[in-house]
């Protein structure tokens, strides 16, 4: 018998209270000498024809408080290092519960409830059956009758302190412990199922049934995995890593696939989807759709301002219309507006182009030199589309500047308004002598008295009239009408 660590290879220790030890100090290495904590693992193997070929973890207690220079979260940074090793569905979870405390209230049970509901990987440990209050036992919970679990529970007694300060060994701790079993009333009947000894063959056929069990998903993963490899060995069968044809070629498909992650990202059929973030061309749309008119919305807008200027238009020409080259200039203004935003959504899309290339050349890790080439060279590419980019939005802009079509159905103009308003007089002057129906009949946006002068179709300089301004005209009239 003897036992080897990890950390002392090639040493072999044949006295286990060198083994004890070598544990204290090597944890005082890791850890300090004043109650640290560290989720580095001791390694030790231990030989023996009279122990079972299992994997023990021993893992530490909840730590609730901290003391010494453990961390404040310490309760935290255990319970993680924990779940680290109870989550594997391939290990079977020891839930160890002091027998002289309230078992419901046990932080074993708790996590190991967590990780397996169905209770198909837990077995129970009850430790201190010798330290409970006289009068008292655990016969419920030995019994699986308190809090039940599919494996049942396994009643021992340790050594204490005081034994292992004594130097009791092993096989007399043993043997106490069956003689507590067979002489407490509250246990002979079940001694036979509890003790070390026991314990040790449940795990033994526990671990076997559970190994039978996950066998075939293991089995059946290693099928897929060795497929999985065989196929990529022959793609590299007749692979030479000199030819220099052959690293051309790798390049170019590297390159390709490049160029078809970008394009699929772009048009957002790509085989990964992004669930924590737009990205790609769905962001680029949302900048389209969604922040192009936002900024648009956003931009400052003196409607007091705006019409004042409309009214010194109108004042600044000696009639009733504003002309056109009053509303091309008022309007103008307004258009290049759009500037400020446009410039702003390029500068938007042309930095999501740059992220998606950033993202696209992750597979290209394994090559550093490649990777970083095509990222300068792709994001060069970019930056020099932008300035075209941003000059054709700017050339858009000015076209609509520099050209107002006012002859465009949307707009009457001034000698639109002039022929539509004279054709509008006569209809309601012919209506009102037909029907008598005055004017007010009509939805009525404002009427009063205005003067008009210099109008061609007016002869004789200014003149004063009453005006009625509808929803669908605008006419005027003499006193006597």
């Amino acid at each position: 018998e003897y036992a080897e660590f990890l950390h002392c290879k090639g040493k072999k220790f044949t006295d286990f209270d060198e083994v004890r030890h070598e544990i204290e100090a090597e944890t005082d290495r890791v850890t300090g000498m004043n109650k640290g904590i560290s989720s580095i693992p001791i390694n030790l193997r231990v030989y023996s024809p009279h122990v079972l070929n299992l994997t023990l973890i021993d893992l530490p207690g909840i730590t609730k408080v901290p003391v010494g220079d453990q961390p404040p979260d310490i309760e935290y940074q255990i319970r993680e290092m924990i779940m680290q090793f109870i989550t594997r569905e391939n290990c079977l979870i020891l839930a160890v519960t002091p027998a002289n405390t309230d078992l419901a209230n046990s932080d074993a049970l708790k996590l190991a409830k967590e990780v397996d509901p169905q209770g198909l990987r837990t077995i129970g440990v009850i430790t201190k059956l010798d330290l409970m209050d006289e009068g008292t036992d655990a016969r419920d919970v030995l019994e699986n009758k308190l809090l039940p679990l599919r494996r049942g529970y396994v009643g021992v007694v340790n050594r204490s302190q005081k034994d292992i300060d004594g130097k009791k060994d092993i096989k007399a701790a043993m043997l106490a412990e069956r003689k507590f079993f067979l002489s407490h009333p509250a246990y002979r009947h079940i001694a036979d199922r509890m003790g070390t000894p026991h314990l040790q063959k449940v795990l033994n056929q526990q671990l076997t049934n559970h190994i039978r069990d996950t066998l075939p998903n293991f089995r059946n993963k290693l099928q897929g995995q060795l497929l999985s490899i065989e196929h990529e060995v022959e793609a590299y069968k007749n692979f030479k890593p000199e030819d220099p044809t052959r690293k051309t070629k790798a390049l170019l498909q590297m390159v390709q696939q490049f160029a078809v992650d970008f394009e699929k990202r772009i048009e957002g059929s790509g085989d990964q989807v992004d669930t924590l973030e737009l990205s790609g061309g769905a962001k680029i749309n949302r900048i389209f759709h969604e922040r192009f008119p936002f900024e648009i919305v956003k931009m400052e807008f003196n409607e007091k301002e705006l019409r004042r200027e409309i009214s010194y238009a109108i004042k600044n020409i000696h009639g009733l219309f504003t002309p056109d080259m009053a509303f091309e200039a008022i309007v103008k203004k307004q258009i290049v507006k759009l500037k400020g935003p446009s410039l702003k959504s390029v500068d938007l899309v042309i930095q999501e182009l740059i992220n998606t290339v950033k993202k696209c050349t992750k597979k290209l890790a394994n090559f550093p030199r490649l990777c970083e080439e095509t990222e300068r060279i792709v994001a060069n590419h970019i930056r020099e589309r932008e300035g075209k980019t941003k000059d054709q939005v700017l050339l858009l802009i000015d076209i609509q500047v520099s050209y107002i079509n006012t002859n465009h159905e949307d707009f009457i103009g001034f000698a639109n308004a002039q022929q539509r308003s004279s054709q509008v007089h006569k209809k309601n002057t012919i209506g009102n002598q037909g029907t008598n129906l005055p004017p007010s009949r009509q939805i009525v946006i404002r009427k009063g008295w205005l003067t008009i002068s210099n109008i061609g179709i007016m002869k004789g300089g200014s003149k004063g009239y009453w005006f009625v301004l509808t929803a669908e005209s605008l006419s005027w009239y003499k006193d006597d009408e």
